[in-house]
């Protein structure tokens, strides 16, 4: 995975086409142009007996550019940053800042491309791709595009989903001050959550859910467990990036993943020994105020 800062200042994920996948792709348009280009001369060779040598060779030289350069550039201008090759691993072409792929970084990958791929066999390419993190070649990183995939990964048991009960509070949440790093933070939590002990899960969560919470408003109803409102804070948030990124791109958002039916009811795990204050003849300690953001401890 990577990520894209938009224009409104908005981190997406996407998932950075792998070299593999971008190898078979360019195989495939470069298959396709070498046949066009044997179909040319077959046609244009027919009628050459018949025309001038001098616009034989010109009109060859036309189609030589159109196949070489004009049918990226056509394909990945009119489909949205996809060739034939790519349209069929499921790739795309977007710009950096995730928007779709313009004529004229088209054309300055089209131009690239004749030098990379026709001319030194792929060389520059490889390097620039194994050098470069996002795996860019000389083509994308004059023009300022990212190949990505469109196709969703496999679910890893780990996605961070909607608790049902909290979906039409997280709606309305503000989420425009909530910090990439305590989003992460939560993230990894909620990965392990099931691998941590009671009091390690009612520490941590504690801690991680009231720094989210000073960003993050309104407050969230009573009684909900911190590992659940994380969830539903991270879940809301993917969701909003996910529908501008569509929105972006001219396509429709994805589909909705549905709720893991072992996290539903915010599986509460056991409380620790100091979860709950004893009775005693001491005073019953002052209740936690409510941070900021609206998020109080679960006493």
């Amino acid at each position: 995975m990577s990520e894209v800062v938009t224009g409104d200042a908005v981190v997406v994920e996407v998932r950075v086409a792998q070299m593999p996948s971008r190898a078979l792709a360019i195989i495939i348009d470069m298959a396709v142009q070498l046949i066009a280009l044997i179909a040319a001369y077959a046609i244009l060779g027919s009628f050459a007996q018949f025309s001038d040598p001098a616009m034989f060779a010109a009109v060859m030289i036309v189609m030589l550019v159109l196949v070489m350069v004009g049918y990226p550039v056509i394909f990945e201008s009119l489909s949205r940053g996809r060739s034939l090759g790519k349209l069929a691993l499921g790739l795309r072409v977007v710009s950096d800042d995730g928007s779709p792929e313009r004529f004229r970084q088209a054309l300055f990958r089209g131009l690239a491309g004749v030098v990379e791929f026709w001319v030194l066999s792929g060389a520059p390419a490889l390097i620039a791709s194994l050098v470069s993190q996002r795996g860019k070649r000389l083509g994308d990183v004059f023009a300022g595009t990212i190949v990505i995939s469109d196709r969703a990964p496999r679910d890893s048991g780990q996605a961070v989903v909607m608790p049902p009960q909290l979906a039409g509070w997280a709606s309305a949440l503000e989420l425009s001050q909530l910090p990439d790093e305590v989003a992460q933070a939560a993230r990894q939590y909620l990965a392990r959550w099931h691998d941590l002990s009671p009091q390690v899960q009612h520490e941590m969560g504690v801690r991680i859910a009231t720094q989210m919470a000073a960003f993050v408003s309104p407050t969230a109803p009573a009684g909900v467990p911190p590992h659940a409102y994380m969830s539903a804070v991270l879940a809301e948030r993917r969701r909003r990036e996910q529908v501008r990124f569509a929105q972006r791109m001219g396509t429709a958002p994805p589909p909705q993943t549905p709720p893991d039916p072992r996290r539903a009811a915010y599986p509460q795990p056991p409380p620790p020994p100091s979860y709950r204050p004893q009775p005693g003849p001491a005073p019953a300690p002052e209740p936690p105020q409510a941070t900021p953001g609206g998020f109080a401890p679960p006493q």
